[in-house]
């Protein structure tokens, strides 16, 4: 069994890795203990790399019939108390749309890696294109909260499919890894840390010792006025719902009436909204005097980087904020670092600008907000540079 434990965990140090790799590892590391998964470009190697890991690490890894059966397998197995996940790209999490609205209406935990490619349709499938960030807010129907991380290397792949797990622990709600063609196949090196750091970090799927809890899914404390998010119950042991059915329910998962129906659509929604200051990651670059202020996600920020650095050795006063986790959308964030802004540029690997619009809905009028769009190519310093050179004459 020590033996099992000991190889859920790379030797620690520098590897070199591709990013589906990187992705799967970090899942491992996490404590994954059920992948269920179909092939498809440009996610492939996710499901190739896990058949291997999976029974060395005491988990199971299973190629199901087509998407359907993959996702409705990670829900039945993080029903009984398995980590678990799937991988795909933008055709499958179509598919799987019916299943996610259902996990996410009984709090069900599990992580989603979207390795996005060319659509609509099959599209371009070796190309990437951020066209499914629309689909990951509204993964299904009905309404309900999601939250999605954006990697930008090999790195964070592994390091936020970390943090996925433990926000699927924590807020029990689908958790989409935002990866795609470029991402997924990159080969970068990653630190690996040591064991005992990394299981610091882990928030462990284990069976409480609160048998005789009243509530198993989200319900509102009346003292504080917060919802409280109760630890996944587990099918089989003492501490499970009373009822599991995917309609409106309590807080004990009993049925409840159209009137009461806000409640419960409230509280699958508000528990991430009123969360959001730990939710939301961020990072800053150059943004303290940025007059140009750069607002991106994923692959892009790789290139605004650049662009900054050329802006600011020609005197323009550019940043970059950029949005780790990309929904919920952070609001209030934004909202700062744009506020002594002249200009917002938003790169985007999609033609509609998902993300832009979003920065326009909370941006102040008479600011203008620049979209550089790009569909299945990436962005160079220089299509960013270009614009910023414009906008600060």
């Amino acid at each position: 069994m020590s033996n099992v434990s000991d190889k859920r965990f790379l030797p620690e140090g520098k590897h070199l890795m591709m990013g589906n790799v990187a992705m799967a590892e970090g899942a491992i590391a996490a404590g994954l203990k059920f992948f269920g998964g179909y092939p498809i470009t440009p996610s492939t190697e996710v499901i190739e790399h896990l058949a291997k890991r999976m029974p060395e690490v005491g988990g199971c890894c299973m190629q199901m019939e087509d998407e359907l059966a993959s996702i409705n397998a990670v829900i039945g197995a993080s029903l009984v108390g398995a980590k678990a996940m799937t991988a795909t790209s933008g055709p499958g999490l179509a598919l799987m749309s019916e299943t996610i609205s259902f996990a996410a209406n009984l709090e069900i935990p599990f992580v989603f890696c979207d390795v996005q490619r060319n659509g609509p349709g099959n599209g371009l499938v070796t190309d990437p294109h951020h066209n499914d960030i629309g689909l990951m807010r509204f993964a299904g129907n009905g309404e309900f909260g999601v939250i999605a991380l954006a990697p930008i290397n090999c790195q964070e792949l592994f390091d936020l499919t970390i943090v996925a797990f433990n926000y699927a622990e924590t807020y029990r709600c689908p958790i989409f890894i935002i990866s795609d063609a470029y991402l997924g196949h990159i080969h970068e090196v990653v630190s690996i840390p040591k064991k005992e750091e990394i299981l610091d970090k882990v928030i462990k799927r284990e069976i409480t010792d609160e048998s005789d809890i009243m509530y198993t899914y989200t319900y509102l404390d009346k003292e504080t006025n917060q919802y409280i998010t109760p630890k996944p119950f587990i099918m089989g042991t003492e501490y499970c719902a009373k009822t599991i059915i995917q309609q409106p329910h309590g807080p004990a998962g009993f049925p409840v009436s159209a009137n009461k129906a806000i409640d419960f659509i409230k509280g699958i929604i508000d528990k991430l909204n009123n969360n959001k200051d730990k939710i939301c990651l961020t990072e800053e670059y150059l943004l303290d005097d940025a007059e140009i202020v750069i607002i991106a996600y994923g692959l892009p920020v790789r290139a605004a980087y650049r662009s900054v650095d050329l802006a600011r050795k020609e005197g323009i006063k550019a940043g970059i904020f950029r949005l780790i986790t990309v929904w919920p959308f952070p609001d209030e964030k934004v909202k700062n670092a744009i506020k002594n802004a002249k200009t917002v540029i938003v790169p985007e690997l999609n033609y509609m600008g998902v993300i832009a619009e979003q920065v326009e809905r909370v941006t102040e009028s008479g600011i203008p907000v620049i979209r550089i769009p790009k569909v299945c190519i990436f962005h160079h310093p220089d299509d960013i540079f270009k614009v910023i050179k414009e906008v600060a004459k």
